[in-house]
């Protein structure tokens, strides 16, 4: 019982089910998926195909931060990518043609990893802090995004484009299959493969891993690169939801859900070892407990304070020296007191 506790994931894991058994409190059915029209629904669909961009933003955000890195223009790149793709949907005579729909949406990823590539390239190969590097574009983000949609929100009316983030193929939203498939090949390269291992020795101790034959230049690059890739992904996901894409509200502080996701999930910022379960662990959490502020019915105006309260509790209860303080347990491995009696031994140096 001590191992499961002392499990990385075991906290996060709990959290989110006592989330959800609050919601099975305040709302009825809330635990019952039916099919409708040949589709899945329930509360626990939605949950998850809402929480689905965030969770590809985290993924992303994880080997970053893995890396010893953060990337806070994850929210501009979501906003620049769905407004590009947008665009150039909204220009076609034929919206609902599937080429001229997969040309915009190939673009605004080419774009995407350009500006990861971006990112990449100020923080491994100019020098510059990935805060300092990644805030450059996450105020100049924003503003290219409303360059793109002239300061409008374009509508669109594309079928094709609806289905990547309001879609459903084989029962099931479009877009959890998008985060399975992401998910699947990120664990497969980073876990089965010796990338992971590069990436947590990066994090680690760059200057070490680059005496050591690392190329941890070009590592970094490469998980700005992916997680740029990540946030256009989300990007397409968002404004396909809702079929039009708002340069200025789109991905707006997704970047800082996205860093909890990380946190909460286990990995931490100082980099080295991550935990990708642990995302998509903290990313549902984030999800739900939004979906709990509305069903318990939290004022409006005081959401924001609700859902910060909540999480500093659950990074709290993460926290071993916290629960060690609080629940007086004491620390594996410290010596105990000798006793009073006769069976304590005075050693008397020589």
């Amino acid at each position: 019982m001590n191992q499961v506790i002392r499990h990385r994931l075991f906290w996060p894991a709990l959290i989110l089910v006592l989330l959800l058994a609050v919601n099975v409190v305040f709302t009825d059915g809330f635990l019952s998926v039916e099919m409708k029209g040949g589709h899945l629904y329930g509360s626990l669909i939605d949950i998850i195909r809402f929480g689905a961009p965030l969770i590809l933003v985290a993924i992303g955000m994880t080997l970053v931060i893995a890396t010893g890195g953060i990337d806070l223009s994850v929210g501009s790149v979501v906003a620049i990518s769905g407004a590009l793709a947008c665009l150039q949907i909204s220009g076609l005579e034929d919206q609902n043609a599937v080429g001229g729909v997969l040309t915009a949406i190939g673009l605004a990823l080419a774009l995407s990893l350009v500006l990861g590539v971006w990112n990449g390239f100020l923080v491994a190969g100019i020098g510059i802090q990935p805060i300092i590097a990644t805030l450059i574009l996450m105020v100049a983000g924003r503003g290219v995004a409303q360059l793109i949609t002239d300061g409008q929100i374009i509508t669109i009316n594309s079928t094709p484009y609806k289905l990547v983030g309001g879609g459903y193929w084989l029962t099931v939203p479009f877009g959890i299959l998008i985060v399975l498939v992401v998910l699947a090949v990120t664990a497969f390269l980073t876990r089965r493969l010796a990338l992971g291992l590069l990436i947590e020795s990066v994090g680690g101790n760059a200057e070490a891993s680059r005496l050591a034959g690392i190329r941890s230049r070009g590592l970094i690059i490469l998980v700005y690169t992916f997680c740029g890739l990540c946030a256009g992904i989300a990007g397409l996901m968002i404004s396909s939801n809702i079929s039009s894409a708002d340069g200025n509200a789109a991905g707006l502080w997704i970047e800082l859900d996205a860093i909890l996701a990380v946190v909460i999930g286990g990995t931490s910022l100082v980099g080295g070892r991550f935990s990708l379960g642990g995302t998509v662990l903290g990313a549902l959490i984030i999800q739900t407990l939004t979906t709990t502020i509305y069903s318990i019915g939290v004022p409006p105006e005081t959401t924001l304070l609700f859902k910060a309260l909540v999480i500093v509790l659950v990074c709290l209860l993460q926290s071993p020296t916290f629960r060690a303080k609080v629940f007086r347990r004491r620390e594996r491995g410290r010596p105990a007191a000798p006793s009073s009696g006769t069976d304590a031994k005075v050693r008397i140096p020589a």
